[in-house]
């Protein structure tokens, strides 16, 4: 009895399982985005892009809101009702003191949200005319739709930042953004 062909068969089974679960890993791939990134559809335009980009950094460069708490400046530049009926607010925080800031209180309260530190998991949008609350959107692992600090930031820096939330209904345009202790936003949705 020779040995050969079972070492030949053995190799065959062990290329052929290699090879089905490559395939298969493959199919079910996501392209490699974590799921609390905004897909690319979803992102903001780079500077230096494309003419075609001009119309998405103007957008980025309005200011729509600022407030601040201390050294932090939060503004605002777009809040955009989007299809899918979800709204994302993006902006930019600065940190003018000279400390690494880490977004103390900013990741909220909630018993889903804790594992989101340093993060905008805190934030809440509220239209006052529907007198309603809405809360970030988070995946089903309830990772936040939204910026994570995780590094924080440094003294003298700013950062960009999203977050997503449920939509209001159509009409109810004007809401306020809230996050831990800055005041509140009032902004005006736009259609995305």
């Amino acid at each position: 009895m020779s040995i050969r062909p079972a070492r030949a068969r053995r190799a065959s089974t062990v290329v052929a399982v290699t090879v089905g679960t490559a395939l298969a890993l493959a199919g079910c791939s996501d392209g490699g985005s974590p799921p609390s990134e905004p897909s690319s559809s979803q992102t903001a335009p780079q500077e230096g892009g494309k003419e075609g980009d001009t119309a998405g950094q103007e957008q980025q460069n309005q200011t729509l809101a600022e407030v601040k708490s201390g050294d932090i400046t939060l503004r605002i530049s777009s809040a955009l009702r989007e299809q899918g009926g979800f709204v994302t607010v993006r902006g930019t925080v600065t940190n003018a003191g000279s400390d690494r800031w880490a977004a103390p209180g900013w990741q909220g309260d909630e018993v889903e949200l804790a594992d989101n530190q340093a993060s905008m998991a805190g934030a809440k949008l509220v239209d006052k005319e529907g007198r309603k609350r809405y809360f970030i959107l988070r995946d089903t692992e309830g990772r936040c739709l939204c910026t994570k600090f995780n590094m924080g930031l440094g003294g003298g820096d700013s950062t960009d930042w999203y977050a997503q939330f449920p939509a209001p209904p159509e009409g109810n345009d004007e809401v306020d953004f809230q996050i831990a202790d800055m005041p509140p936003a009032t902004v005006s949705l736009s259609e995305g």
